[in-house]
C-alpha cells in the first residue's frame, strides 16, 4: 500500500528526516513511536505534502513524492493531525460533510454510519465543532477523514489528552478501520495500545528509523525500548 524509501525533510536548515524508510501493507496497522521531537509527526506530513520530502514516497506502486496535499487526498491517503484541525465555527455537521471528497457516492464509511458509531455526534449534529468536548472533536476529526473513503490514514495522536473510556473508544475504531479494509501508519506514544493493535511496530530516533519488528519482537528487545522510548 505505502512505501517510503530514503525520506529526508527538512524544517529551514533543520535536518528533520534522515533517510526513512517504512512500508504500509493492505489492511495493515502500524505504529510509529519514539521519543517528542524525534520526527514522527514530520513523516506523516511528508508523505502528506505538507513538508517537502526528498525521497521516494510510493502510494499503490505510484510515486506520490512531490504532490500537492489535495492531490495526494484524491489518490486515497487520509491524514488525521495531532491537532486535530476541526473547523470550530462550523457545525458538527458541516465538518463531516466537508471531508467528502465525491458528494453522493458511497463509500467504506458514510455520515450515517459515523452517526451509529458515535451516536454522540449524532446527538450534537446541529452544534458548532468548537463547543464539543476534546474526546468528541478527536472523534469528529477521525470520521471526517473516514467519510472522503481513504485506502491509508495517517492517525496522529488520537489519544493524547483523553479519558480512560474515550482511549478505549479511538482503539476500538482504529480497529474497526483496519476491518474495513483501511491501512493504517499510527503515530502514538501510548505503547500499551500500539502493541495490542498493531501488526508491525517502527522506533523512530532522531530521524531514523532504528528499529522494526511485530509486538512480540519489539516485547523481547529490551534494550531497543531502553534507550529510544524510556525516560
Amino acid at each position: 500500500m505505502l512505501a517510503v524509501a530514503d525520506l529526508n525533510a527538512y524544517y529551514g536548515r533543520s535536518h528533520v528526516l534522515q533517510g526513512v524508510n517504512l512500508k504500509v501493507g493492505e489492511g495493515e496497522i502500524v505504529s510509529l513511536l519514539g521519543r517528542n521531537g524525534v520526527g514522527r509527526s514530520t513523516t506523516c506530513r511528508a508523505i502528506m505534502g505538507l513538508v517537502a520530502p526528498h525521497g521516494s514516497i510510493r502510494f499503490k506502486d505510484k510515486e506520490i513524492a512531490g504532490l500537492k496535499p489535495h492531490a495526494i487526498a484524491r489518490l486515497g491517503v487520509g491524514y488525521v493531525p495531532e491537532d486535530r484541525e476541526i473547523f470550530p465555527r462550523l457545525t458538527v455537521i458541516q465538518n463531516l460533510i466537508l471531508g467528502l471528497k465525491n458528494k453522493g457516492q458511497k463509500g467504506r464509511w458514510t455520515i450515517e454510519d459515523v452517526f451509529e458509531l458515535f451516536p454522540r455526534l449524532g446527538e450534537r449534529t446541529h452544534v458548532l465543532a468548537g463547543f464539543i468536548s476534546g474526546g468528541e472533536q478527536q472523534m469528529l476529526t477521525m470520521c471526517r477523514t473516514l467519510v472522503g473513503d481513504p485506502d491509508f490514514i495517517m492517525i496522529d495522536e488520537p489519544t493524547e489528552g483523553l479519558s480512560p473510556k474515550m482511549i478505549e473508544q479511538v482503539r476500538q475504531l482504529i480497529q474497526e478501520i483496519a476491518q474495513s479494509g483501511i491501512s493504517v501508519l499510527l503515530v502514538e506514544q501510548k505503547l500499551t495500545i500500539a502493541l495490542a493493535i498493531s501488526h508491525r511496530i517502527y522506533i523512530m530516533g532522531h530521524g531514523r528509523i532504528v528499529f522494526e519488528g511485530t509486538p512480540s519482537e519489539f516485547q523481547e528487545n529490551t534494550d531497543v525500548r531502553k534507550e529510544w522510548l524510556e525516560i
